[in-house]
This record gives structure tokens, sequence and C-alpha cells, in this order.
């Protein structure tokens, strides 16, 4: 890949570091950004301990590429996209009572205007073929009429594309586009029950990756000279399908839909996944942000890291190269250089510390199941302590910084969507004295799953604790959501 310093293709190295600090100063937990112009990359970072081979997972990103594979299909004559999709599961649309679903095209289920079922409660059914669970479902709206969001319909494209090319999707996409953009060969996909690659939700891969695949979309399917997807399709993936503004707001995500493919500001386009997995192209100045993160459960990070990026960068950039500014370049790397990972803002001792360090609380009946817990203190760490359904677990923290490790809970999901796994996710833990005797701990799973868990410490004089712990994960964390009260033992 080519380099350029901001200047050179007309952007201010100050508008990206002003852009960097709106992102911290915001409290968003970002992983990686990489921005660039002209076909040159002007700004990497990543936010340790994830790095340029990290195996990002890139949740509804993944939808994107499903559009491309289908795509390919209709480019080889496999498949035409006005065709319905019980053409292609006869077996399963066989007994299905909703008289919509067999009937809904391949174009109407890529601009999310599907019978729309609903039903993305698979997780819970721990096993099971999720094509059949689709095609069980009741659906309620006429195809084609409106938008709303359908992921296991963007499932079923996927599995769509496998059964009809005879390859799992990772392959086929390799074979016909994506080892030949240059594609890491490490990437791959999570699967679902029924053997079907978790399409709409489980592509974990580089952000060099996705910063490739934005880019062949930028150049409506062309790669070095080579038409790699038919361009008309390509066209209409990236352009406005569908209104999608119930509303009538001017917000990121309201600007139209097309192929698995958001419309957004100033004739751009994004790839977009839960907990900001972003990649925004904008077409009319040549420019594409990369930006990872898990964002889940803070509404203002998405408005923030759009918004942002096309008032500042966007917006003011220039069509020919600016005066380099060797002092602001410096600032910016200087800047970037100390990102780490979001960490629990507060202070890292308070008196109360010393009055419950290795105390050990008798917990009253609470929704988490937790009948004891200790919090111990040493050398600007700690560990908490507690004893739940599973037995005796132990976390370990840092005091305003990360302490990585593994999350203690067993049995989540591995490399099977909704079917428990036997290893641990991968964690970072900090915790942080927000009031004299209250305890910020928040964890952050970094794993092939993303989530966020909180847990607000509160002590008194009197022996007395309380905890609050609130959960942000899609299928996980589900026994750590609730308060409960403790008692100091004798």
């Amino acid at each position: 890949m080519e380099f350029a310093t901001p200047e050179q293709v007309g952007i201010r190295s100050a508008a990206v570091h002003e852009y960097l600090r709106h992102l911290e100063d915001g409290g968003l937990c970002t992983h990686d950004v990489i921005l660039m112009r002209h076909g040159k990359i002007v700004f990497e970072h990543y936010w340790a301990p994830f790095h340029r081979d990290f195996l990002h997972r890139m949740y509804s990103v993944t939808k994107s590429f499903v559009a491309m594979a289908i795509g390919l299909l209709a480019g080889e004559g496999k498949i035409a996209l006005d065709d319905p999709i019980g053409k292609y599961f006869p077996k399963e649309t066989a007994d299905c009572t909703c008289p919509y679903l067999p009937k809904q095209t391949i174009r109407q289920m890529l601009t999310m205007s599907t019978a729309n079922p609903q039903r993305n409660d698979w997780f819970e059914r721990h096993g099971g073929d999720r094509v059949k669970f689709y095609f069980d479902g009741k659906g309620k709206n006429p195809p084609g009429l409106i938008f709303e969001y359908d992921s296991t319909g963007s499932f079923i494209l996927g599995t769509l594309v496998e059964r009809v090319s005879g390859e799992d999707l990772m392959t086929y996409l390799r074979r016909r586009v994506l080892d030949r953009i240059g594609f890491s060969r490490e990437a791959y996909m999570l699967t679902c029950p029924g053997g079907h690659s978790w399409s709409d939700s489980a592509l974990l891969c580089t952000a060099r990756d996705l910063l490739l695949a934005a880019q062949l979309c930028m150049a409506e399917g062309r790669w070095e000279g080579e038409q790699r997807i038919d361009r008309d399709y390509m066209r209409a993936a990236v352009s406005k399908q569908i209104d999608n503004n119930d509303w009538g707001t001017n917000d990121f995500d309201t600007h139209g839909y097309g192929y698995q493919i958001w419309r957004t500001y100033d004739n751009s386009f994004c790839f977009f996944g839960m907990g900001c997995q972003y990649a925004i192209c904008v077409p009319d100045k040549d420019m594409i942000l990369i930006y990872n993160g898990d964002n889940q459960g803070l509404p203002y990070a998405k408005p923030t890291i759009f918004n942002r990026f096309f008032e500042l960068i966007v917006r003011p950039a220039a069509d020919t190269a600016l005066p380099e500014d060797a002092a602001e370049q410096k600032a910016l790397a200087d800047y970037a250089s100390g990102l780490k990972l979001f960490a629990a803002k507060g202070d890292a001792y308070a008196e109360m510390q010393d009055a419950v360090n290795g105390i050990v609380y008798k917990m009253k009946d609470n929704p988490m199941g937790i009948t004891r817990m200790c919090v111990h203190f040493a050398d600007g760490e700690g560990t908490l302590s507690y004893t739940n359904a599973q037995g005796d677990k132990t976390l370990s923290f840092g005091l305003c910084k990360n302490v990585f490790g593994q999350f203690p809970e067993e049995g989540y999901d591995d490399l099977v969507g909704g079917v428990p796994g036997d290893r641990l996710y991968d964690c970072a833990a900090s915790a942080a004295w927000v009031s004299p005797n209250q305890l910020l701990l928040r964890v952050q799973i970094i794993d092939t799953y993303f989530g966020n868990l909180t847990m607000c410490f509160g002590w008194n004089e009197d022996g007395e604790m309380a905890v609050h712990m609130q959960k942000t994960a899609e299928h996980f964390l589900d026994t750590y959501s609730g308060f409960a009260m403790g008692i100091r033992e004798n």
C-alpha cells in the first residue's frame, strides 16, 4: 500500500488530530482507524493491544460481503435478482405458513424490504438449522414495500451463495475476488447451527482487509484494470435502492439503503457493523475511513464518528495538495503514539479502598446468583473474587489502566454461534474510584465476540455493600445484569 502525509492529499494534519481528540474525549472504545485518500494511507493507528494483523470481528459489515457474493453469482448467470427465494429453498419453504416468505425476491432481501419475520432469538435454540428457523417465521409484511432491518434474511442470502456455488461463503469469495485483491489468508467466518456460514455477522478480518474491500466497492468492482464484480450491479449496490428515513431526519443512517450497504452524508456509502465497525466511502472526495471499535451501549458513538469525520475532514478537504505542516504532523504522530484501549476514568485510590480491601461480603439473593464477593487491592491493581452458580471466580483489573486476561465465566459460544463452547473469552478490565465510596469496574470482551460489562460498587461504614451490573453484548454476559446487596461477614 502507498502512503502520504495528510497535506499531500489535501487534508490538514491538525484536522485528523482534532478528530482523534473527539473520539477520545467522548470516551469511545476505539480499536483502529485508517484514513485513505487518492489510494494512499495518510493515517493508520491501532489502539494497543490491537494491531495490524488482528482479526477483528466485523459483525454486520459481513452483510456487505454477502452483497458482493450475490453480485458475483448474478454475473455468472447462476441467479437472477428478481428470482423468488423459495426457488432455492424448496424443501424449507414447502410448509411455510407465511405466503410472503417464499415469494420475496433476492433483490428485496438485498434491500431489507422482506416479509421480515424478525426472528433474532435463534441464539437461544442452541442447535438446529438456522435456515429452517427463518422460514418457520410468520412474517408480517408484503415484501418490497418498506425498509425494515432483517439480519437473518442476510444470513439466508449467504446460505444461498453456498447452496448455488457449492462452496462455503469465504471459499467462494476468496476464489472469485478476495485473494485477487490481497485479502489476508488468515481471515475467516464463524458458522451457525446447521453448518452454514454466519454470513450476517461473523466475518473476522484485519482493518486493512476491510480497506481493500472498500476500495473495490469505490472502484465499482474494478481492480487493477479488471472488472471483478459486474459494474452495473456494484453501482446499484452502493446507490439508494430504498428509503430508510421514517422520521424525515438528516442523520448519518437515514440517506437510504442499497444492497446490504448503507447510504450516508454527502453522496457517500458505508459498510456498517454493530459496535461501530465501519468502512465509510466518500466517492466525491476519493476518501475512505476505516473505523473499528466496541461502542455497544454508547448511543452517541455513531454520530460522533460520522458527524465529526464529515465536519472536520471530508468537507474541508482541498482538491489539491496543501503546504506541508511538519509541526502538526509531529503533534499528530505524538498524540497517536499514546493512544491505548479505553480504561476506566476516575481516581486510582480512595480512602475507602483500605477499609474494604480483602473484606468478604455475603450477598443477599440477586439476579446474578452471586453469593459472595470480595475485592483485593495491591500495587495499582486489584482482583474481584466472587462465587456464582458456576463456582468460585476471579477477575483481575487495573486501577485507571487495563489488565488483560480472560473473563472467568464458562460456556459462551465459540466458533459456532448459538452453541456453547469450552474456552474463556479474552478481556480487558479496569476500575476507578468515581466518588469516595464508589468503584466503577469496566470489562471489555475483546475476542471473536465483543461485549461490555460495567460493575458499580458502593460501600458504607456499616459493613454494607451494593453492586449494580450492566452488560451490553449480543448473547453472553446475561447473568451479569442487575442489583445486589451484601453484608460484611464476621
